[in-house]
């Protein structure tokens, strides 16, 4: 299958690419850098110049590939639309790539929350999170609509090392940044606030299972277990050598240093169930988990 990647230098979208050209998948990577066009050679992925702004580009590569995978951007409306309309009427697949902040709350890292969400519980996004929620729907409903066999994929938080070029998850780096600055485990505010979480490497497999049987319109979480901000610093500590102690940041200092993204990433609960991934498609993630995986690979 010929498949068009966005992102494909990224976390997310160079981990997955690589993962289809392991499974015999010619793949097609955007990227903006052209120092890095021939490390993804390498990984015997198509480098495309281009952006996520560069209409024609899009419409040609989406057009030429059997499916689209959107991993560069989830709050990026017009390329969305650009792939939806190139691929309308054709039945391929696009896959969009979300987050699972999407259902997250305000706890501001004080409170931890009950709610726990599958695929098929409602819910009302964080005001700084209702975009990416309507570019959700907006792909699904093309699944419906316009005869394009749209999948949206929501990762929780993702960890692991990348398995395309070289870069870096969000949450638990930056964390680990904070607390070497520190000189201890950082949380937001108690840090009792819980987040689902997923290795990068079984999160890839999802996309190319995704990518040969999920139906239209379907919607996965991705997730493989879940963990406080509280243990998650106190895991960062001693892997660092701190002895496990921990150290709360307050919510206003975190917010004026990283803005807004706290809120959603950092001091929320976003705990999800991936139910449809393992009945539909028979996804089984079997990576380390999360606090097991810091105390190994910290250093």
């Amino acid at each position: 299958m010929k498949v068009f990647i966005t992102g494909a230098s990224g976390y997310i979208g160079g981990s997955v690419a690589k993962t289809l050209v392991d499974a015999g998948h010619t793949v097609y990577g955007l990227i903006r850098n052209q120092e890095k066009v021939a490390a993804l050679q390498q990984l015997g992925v198509e480098p495309v110049l281009g952006t996520l702004n560069d209409v024609d580009i899009l419409i040609k590569f989406a057009q030429r590939s059997d499916a689209v995978i959107n991993a560069a951007n989830a709050d990026h409306l017009a390329s969305v639309v650009t792939i939806i309309g190139a691929l309308r009427g054709t039945g391929k697949a696009f896959i969009h790539t979300s987050g699972s902040s999407v259902i997250g709350d305000d706890a501001l890292g004080d409170t931890i929350s009950e709610k726990i969400y599958d695929e098929e519980t409602p819910f009302v996004p964080m005001d700084i999170r209702a975009y990416r929620a309507h570019i959700d729907k907006l792909v699904r409903r093309a699944g419906i609509d316009d005869w394009v066999r749209s999948i949206v994929i929501v990762p929780s938080m993702i960890y692991g090392k990348a398995l395309g070029l070289p870069a870096e998850s969000a949450q638990v780096p930056q964390l680990v940044r904070k607390s070497q600055e520190m000189g201890a485990g950082v949380h937001v505010g108690k840090g009792v606030n819980r987040w689902s979480n997923v290795h990068i490497k079984d999160l890839a497999q999802l996309y190319l299972l995704a990518l040969v049987k999920a139906p239209s319109a379907s919607y996965f979480f991705a997730e493989n277990g879940e963990d406080s901000f509280g243990d998650i610093a106190k895991a960062i500590s001693e892997a660092l050598g701190y002895q496990g102690k921990t150290i709360s940041w307050s919510v206003n200092d975190a917010i004026a240093e990283l803005g807004d993204w706290v809120r959603s990433s950092l001091a929320s609960n976003s705990r999800v169930r991936g139910v449809n991934a393992r009945k539909l498609l028979g996804w089984e993630p079997k990576e380390e988990p999360l606090l097991s995986w810091i105390g190994h690979n910290l250093y």
